[in-house]
């Protein structure tokens, strides 16, 4: 297979990039899938893309590659790079540009007319054999979905007529720069950014989550389909899962994002995060059962953060908090990020936090922020106590002291 930097599939490019370059960093040896000269191809694929991004260690193994970005210097997702190297045949771009040329000096042709116009124009620049009218009525289908251009029923036939562009695009390059690195699917600021003169590039962020890009096309499917109110089946860890999707979560210490689901088949919802999603394949649309939205609603109120299901037990926990004279900035916090939970005063100097969670182990490392100021921690699931004291005193005997953190 000779080398080409185009792909025909983004699902193989983003497997290869999280196995060796994110997650990974495994070894060429280690790759098993194809044969050594596939490794190699994708390889320089994908750094004919991010050649500037690209690290490598050696280890007693021998060499690994690793992409490694300082977000205090890019602009821009380098990851987004990958999306524009779709392949395509020569048939599909020469209808593209003369399809868009001819509905710019036309008011709307049917099919028939359309037909004539490219056979008249093709007959002079393409000795074979002109498109046949099944792929160009395929074609005007696809622009349709797109929005490049509209339908239009006169009599018995449909025109097809070029969408008019009346947004000024320049004035949104900003809002496009912001949006391409912060907002789920950001690809499509980008997309939106190549058609401005020049790239709005003052945004630096602290905390660039550039890994997101990878799952774009399975967050737009996802998208889609709640939207429309379909089911999907989706494909992860070798298994196939036919599902509801109906929030998109995203997590905002490490970036990582999250589908919640509802299965009919089990009557359960849950959360699977969409790294591990290889596809998601859009099924039917599907009614909502009677008392659904009320169930969802009940199961988020004892969601923390993206573990638990509706077939857990709910657990109990409650902090006591020292908040003194001057502090209320304290009281002010917890009220700010009690989420599902509530916040009631003890007395003039304490507070209590309570809630009632389907997992409460991954509210430890929120409650570890309150260090020193925790006069009362109980949980009805004991090893969230155990742990809670036991990593206190982990750091009690590593720096000598005593672990008097909680009563």
């Amino acid at each position: 297979m000779a080398y080409s930097e185009l792909i025909k599939s983004f699902g193989r490019i983003r497997t290869y990039l999280r196995s060796f370059y994110v997650y990974g960093f495994r070894h060429r040896d280690e790759f098993t899938e194809k044969s050594a000269r596939s490794y190699d191809n994708e390889r320089r694929r994908i750094e004919s893309w991010l050649g500037d991004y690209m690290s490598f260690r050696q280890d007693a193994d021998g060499r690994r590659v690793f992409l490694s970005v300082d977000s205090r210097s890019i602009p821009e997702n380098p990851l987004y790079r990958a999306f524009r190297a779709k392949s395509f045949t020569g048939r599909d771009i020469t209808l593209h540009f003369h399809i868009l040329d001819i509905l710019s000096s036309v008011g709307g042709l049917s099919i028939t007319g359309m037909m004539d116009e490219l056979s008249d124009r093709l007959s002079e620049f393409d000795p074979d054999e002109p498109p046949d009218e099944s792929t160009v009525r395929k074609k005007l289908r696809e622009y349709a979905a797109l929005g490049l251009i509209k339908t239009e029923k006169r009599g018995r036939e449909t025109f097809y007529v070029l969408s008019g562009d009346r947004t000024r695009i320049s004035s949104w390059d900003a809002a496009a720069a912001f949006f391409s690195e912060a907002a789920p699917l950001g690809v499509i600021g980008s997309y939106i950014q190549d058609r401005l003169p020049e790239k709005f590039g003052q945004f630096r962020f602290k905390h660039h989550y550039i890994l997101n890009a990878l799952d774009s096309e399975v967050l737009c499917a996802l998208f889609s389909a709640i939207g429309q109110r379909r089911l999907v089946t989706l494909a992860f860890r070798g298994q196939r899962r036919i599902v509801l999707p109906l929030k998109v979560f995203i997590g905002t210490q490490t970036g990582r994002q999250y589908i919640l689901t509802w299965s009919p088949a089990h009557d359960r919802f849950s959360f699977i995060r969409t790294d591990r999603i290889d596809s998601a394949e859009a099924g039917d649309v599907f009614e909502f059962p009677a008392g659904l939205k009320a169930r969802l609603d009940d199961f988020l109120s004892h969601v923390w953060g993206v573990t638990g299901n509706n077939f857990s037990r709910l657990e109990h926990i409650e902090m006591t908090v020292f908040a003194g004279e001057g502090e209320e900035h304290v009281v002010r916090r917890l009220e700010r990020e009690k989420r599902c939970g509530t916040v009631v005063k003890v007395d003039d100097t304490h507070w209590r936090f309570s809630a009632d969670v389907y997992d409460a182990r991954e509210m430890l490392p929120w409650l570890r922020t309150f260090t020193g100021r925790i006069s009362g921690l109980e949980c009805t699931d004991a090893r969230v106590i155990a742990r809670f004291r036991g990593d206190f005193e982990t750091l009690a005997q590593m720096y000598g002291g005593n672990n008097n953190a909680v009563s």
